[in-house]
């Protein structure tokens, strides 16, 4: 029997008739029967490619078949921008059986709040966060309004697996399924995973159900790839410009400020441009997104704020300015195109220094074997254990230890975390003010109330706090603007360039305690190269293939004469050295070691190094450089690389002493509520790779090292 047979018959005439479909994709019968059957599910399948209704249709058929009292399903997206964008497709598939739905978020005005309470919708759409609001408020009746929950699905999964906002999403889910009789149904949908087996084990949670990865296989697709070089942005905007007239597209930007100096030229030209990224106020953004709508010679300069599921209608060309960080990216924004048939997906890198060349063709070929990363599944994450201790709090205006953690111990990105910990946790807390226990029970304490509570309770509803602003200053003092922390935290002191206010500036030193940036004028002519700004780290997987690119002899096809010039120029420098064996060279005093071991293993290759005595070590995604020690060793010279092959080299002792020689780094606004033991390991987690990093100095790489002279 087909899945449509399946379906409630007030659903089957209504996709027949009000949406005119004559058979459902292989994903929908497959998912379908899944759901129907009672399995919990991950479903992947292409953007645009029907996973909203594979999920969907099952929950609309099951409550008009049953209907719930109250909330039956869950939708739940990571953005609320997405939460919007779907709010008309799923008022439509509501409507069209007689059931209701309601979008719960900031936005949402009291009067409608306060009718959903009375009357509350068949399907509620909301965000983590405006769960958790929910949980918390004393003017919602959560035990009436979840008291029958059945189903949870969870949109664009990948975007919340493995981070904090995750973990919270988790522990909202767990206390949601005490308020239900049945253990709730979860489905994650995606594009792009490379792990759909550990994210279905992370989403299904405490529930009893069986687990279903639907994927089936994906159709062909023609693919039109280009990567240019281009030498400025001035020249990238333009070119891009010819390329978006005529055409609805999307120019892809790594930074808000690469947006905006991009969307600025492109305008100057007179491109009919939007821009689309999280600092543009809402109006902006949507006024944007409806343009597309509308016309169809329009392009949206953003940042990853267009890469989730955001419909803007039916798109020409996907522009991307140097080279995403990651395959997923990379495919989830070629997949916003070609969805008309006989177009094709597509998307030209229009990238601006060699490195940005050589990782577009990395991302390429890796996508071209089918690879993409895997979603870290954490499991010890304690800034979310701090922040539901908290809300624990907020929701029942006190609670116990041992009733938290019946309820903590649930959620799979805390299971690491033992009960000794988890009390010890609770220990400090109470020291410190963040809790207060009297009679065996838990209160919010001073501490957390001035930071979290009364007027700034608005703060522990969301997991993420806005980052930290750095001054940037002058030598003499004279400040120059200011960066986020996520930008500030990649730089690397003597050898990241950066444009502000228009200028080139060298970073001379980041000052962590103060929150400033200390620069100088670079130097005429300098870039942005080797140990330069890291968009973020690149993992080994990408600079493998990075490497591949520079010793290999493949011709890509994809490449214009402008890139094929940048290759060949890096493959006759770097590449030839490469080839023969070698990847440490001296140079000037200092040593150069290329690992192509990606960022967090060279930041742990870093930090050991330092502990060894080397002095100004720099690490990028690709390699590190220090200063050249003379001392000598046991009457031997000291060979830096030679003590990262000892085993004796890695000891626990290393690794404590390298964790706690970390820069205080603020990663989440609950890390200071955290004893100095998890506060490290939170670092630690963040910045480096140790098993990775003592893996790769024993890797074939790094075993054919040699010093080689570098050519005068």
């Amino acid at each position: 029997m087909s899945v449509f047979a399946r379906f409630e018959p007030r659903l089957q005439d209504a996709i027949v008739a009000r949406l005119g479909w004559t058979s459902l994709r292989q994903v929908q019968e497959e998912a379908g029967a899944a759901l129907l059957d009672g399995h919990n599910a991950v479903v992947l399948a292409p953007t645009a490619g029907g996973k909203t209704e594979a999920a969907m249709f099952p929950a609309l058929s099951q409550m008009v078949t049953s209907p719930p009292t109250g909330v039956g399903t869950l939708y739940i997206a990571p953005i609320k921008a997405l939460l919007n964008n779907q709010a008309r497709r799923l008022g439509l598939y509501t409507e069209m059986v007689g059931l209701r739905r309601f979008v719960w978020h900031g936005d949402a005005t009291a009067t409608d709040k306060k009718h959903f309470k009375r009357e509350p919708a068949e399907l509620l759409m909301t965000t983590p966060e405006s769960l958790e609001v929910m949980l918390a408020s004393a003017s919602v009746p959560a035990p009436r309004l979840f008291g029958d929950l059945r189903l949870v699905v969870i949109d664009e999964v990948h975007a919340l697996a493995g981070s904090d906002r995750g973990a919270h999403l988790m522990s909202v889910l767990e206390r949601l399924a005490l308020l239900t009789p049945h253990d709730v149904q979860r489905v994650g949908l995606s594009a792009t995973v490379g792990n759909p087996e550990a994210i279905l084990r992370w989403l299904t949670g405490s529930s009893g159900r069986s687990g279903v990865v639907v994927d089936p296989p994906k159709p062909k697709v023609a693919r039109e790839l280009l990567v240019l070089h281009r030498e400025s942005l001035l020249e990238i905007a333009r070119d891009a410009a010819e390329m978006a007239a005529e055409h609805k597209s999307l120019f892809f930007c790594q930074s808000r400020a690469t947006t905006e100096s991009v969307a600025a030229r492109m305008q100057a030209g007179g491109t009919d441009v939007f821009v689309h990224h999280s600092s543009v106020s809402k109006e902006e953004r949507e006024r944007a997104e409806e343009r597309f709508h509308e016309g169809r010679d329009a392009c949206i300069v953003c940042t990853s704020t267009l890469e989730l599921g955001i419909d803007v209608g039916d798109l020409d060309r996907v522009l991307q300015a140097d080279a995403p960080d990651t395959v997923s990216s990379f495919l989830q924004r070629m997949g916003r195109t070609g969805r008309r048939p006989g177009t094709a997906t597509n998307m030209t890198f229009f990238c601006e220094s060699g490195d940005a060349v050589l990782q577009a063709i990395a991302l390429i070929e890796l996508a071209k074997r089918g690879w993409v990363e895997d979603v870290p599944v954490e499991t010890r994450c304690w800034p979310v254990l701090v922040h539901q201790l908290l809300a624990l709090t907020l929701a029942h205006g006190a609670t116990t230890p041992e009733a938290a953690w019946d309820v903590l111990n649930r959620v799979p990105d805390l299971g690491g975390i033992s009960r000794a910990e988890f009390d010890a946790v609770i220990g400090h807390m109470v020291a410190e003010g963040y809790l207060f226990a009297e009679g065996g029970r838990l209160a919010m304490g001073e501490k957390a109330e001035r930071a979290y509570g009364r007027k700034n309770f608005m703060e522990l509803y969301a997991v993420f706090s806005t980052p930290e602003l750095y001054s940037v200053v002058t030598m003499s003092g004279r400040e120059l603007g200011s960066l986020q922390q996520g930008f500030v935290d990649r730089l690397v002191e003597d050898a990241t360039c950066f444009l502000l206010g228009g200028r080139p500036w060298l970073v001379e030193m980041v000052n962590h305690k103060d929150r400033r940036v200390r620069v100088i004028a670079a130097p005429r002519g300098r870039k942005p190269s080797w140990g330069g700004y890291l968009p973020m780290f690149l993992g080994p997987e990408v600079c493998g293939a990075v490497r591949e690119a520079l010793v290999g002899t493949a011709d890509y096809g994809y490449l214009h004469a402008s890139a094929r010039e940048v290759l060949e120029e890096r493959r006759a420098d770097q590449g030839e050295m490469l080839r023969s064996g070698v990847s440490v060279r001296f140079e000037a005093g200092s040593t150069f070691w290329w690992t192509f071991a990606g960022g967090r293993i060279n930041q742990t290759l870093k930090h050991v190094l330092m502990a060894l005595g080397c002095e100004k070590v720099v690490a990028d995604n690709f390699g590190l450089r220090w200063m050249n020690v003379s001392a000598k060793r046991g009457g031997e010279p000291f060979d830096p690389i030679a003590e990262l092959r000892r085993s004796e080299t890695w000891s626990d002792e290393m690794q404590t002493a390298v964790e706690a020689a970390l820069p205080p780094y603020r990663l989440s606004k609950f890390q200071r509520a955290l004893p100095d033991w998890a506060q490290r390991e939170m670092l630690a987690g963040y910045l480096l790779d140790w098993e990775g990093a003592r893996g790769s100095v024993h890797a074939e790489v790094g075993q054919s090292n040699r010093p080689h002279q570098a050519r005068e």
